[in-house]
Order: structure tokens, then C-alpha cells, then sequence
């Protein structure tokens, strides 16, 4: 849907029969740590603002809106991830296994971690997200130096599209509000006649 981005870095992005990629989803491969798809399966949903970095996605899986599921995470099918949700590097989710609002899921066998759990940062350091998403060996304690690395690394990623040119996909800009549509596809809103989409709204009563 509008607004989502599917993008493959290097990868592959593979989407199932029907599938539904909402508004503002972000789908993206990876190369920089071998390959890393991002590959969803049959009749998944993926919600407005979720995210989906490197990861499977079985069958009938639901990713709900600002979740998130991070580089070789395996979601099993009917799987969800519910609002908010965290499903964290290397993380494998069983069939039909629930990750509730706001939770992070993490590990093999997976376990959850609520928010504000005192334990979280230190069961995060040991997942390994920056070797698994980045190649990064940097000490967890050592934040400065992940970070400059991380960053580093994903410069060299995204700086290599710096002459991408975008495509003419034959879009027209309409400057002209007085403009006739060719709207043999879409609703005709309620006081305008058919093909008078690009008009302005007519003047209230």
C-alpha cells in the first residue's frame, strides 16, 4: 500500500500470494552479513509502520502495526506479533506463537521480555544484533565505538545508491485545480459528477 517500502540491498525481497503490505511498512534486505532476505510467506499481514529487516515470515503470519522483526528471525506460520512488539535478532517463533503488545521476543527457545524489565539490556547485549545485522564485533558495552561502526557500515550501504536515478513511471503532476482526471477507477466523491475528480470540492451549502 502506499507508502511502503520494499527494498533489497543487495538481497531479495519475496512477498506471497496474497499478502497485504500496509502503509508505510518497511521491508528491507541486507548483503553486508551474507545473504539476508526478506521473505514472507502466503497470505501475511503486514501492518502500518511495522518493520521487517533480513527475517522469514511463514504462512498466515500477522506483524500488527509498529512491530518490529529484526535480521534471521524466523516467524512461524500463524505466528503474530502484536502492536508495538519487538522481535529481536536470530529470534525463532513457533507455529501459532503470540508476542503480546509491546513485548520484546528474543532467544532459541524464545522467551518475553515485558517493558521496563530490569533485565532487558542485559539479555539484548547477548543476542548479538550488531555481528548479525552489521558484521559488528564491538563490545555491547562499548557504545560509542558499535555505534560509529554500525553507522559506518550503513553509510557504505545506502551511500552506494548515490546516483540512483528515479524512474519516469508516467505520473502527471496536476497544478491546475480546475483539472479533468481520467477516473474510470476511482470512487467519485459525493457532489461531483463522474471524471471530475481533479476538480476542487464543490462550495458548501
Amino acid at each position: 500500500m502506499f507508502g511502503a517500502v520494499l527494498d533489497a540491498e543487495g538481497s531479495r525481497i519475496e512477498v506471497g500470494e496474497a499478502a497485504v503490505i500496509c502503509e508505510n511498512a518497511v521491508l528491507r534486505g541486507s548483503a553486508v552479513v551474507g545473504d539476508q532476505p526478506v521473505v514472507v510467506g502466503d497470505h501475511v499481514f503486514v501492518g502500518p509502520h511495522a518493520t521487517l529487516l533480513g527475517c522469514e515470515v511463514g504462512r498466515c503470519v500477522y506483524v500488527a502495526t509498529s512491530a518490529t522483526v529484526l535480521q534471521c528471525a524466523r516467524l512461524g506460520a500463524g505466528s503474530v506479533v502484536a502492536v508495538g512488539a519487538l522481535v529481536h535478532a536470530r529470534t525463532v517463533l513457533p507455529d501459532e506463537y503470540f508476542v503480546p503488545p509491546q513485548t520484546v521476543a528474543l532467544d532459541v527457545p524464545v522467551r518475553l521480555l515485558a517493558p521496563g524489565d530490569p533485565g532487558s539490556a542485559e539479555a539484548v547485549g547477548r543476542v548479538g544484533f550488531a555481528q548479525a545485522a552489521f558484521g559488528v564485533d564491538a563490545e555491547w558495552t562499548d557504545r560509542i565505538r558499535r555505534y560509529e561502526q554500525i553507522a559506518e557500515v550503513r553509510v557504505a550501504e545506502f551511500g552506494a545508491h548515490v546516483d540512483d536515478e528515479v524512474p519516469d513511471l508516467g505520473y502527471r503532476h496536476i497544478s491546475d485545480p480546475g483539472a479533468v482526471l481520467e477516473c474510470s477507477a476511482v470512487r467519485t466523491p459525493p457532489g461531483r459528477e463522474a471524471g471530475e475528480c481533479g476538480r476542487p470540492d464543490p462550495p458548501l451549502a
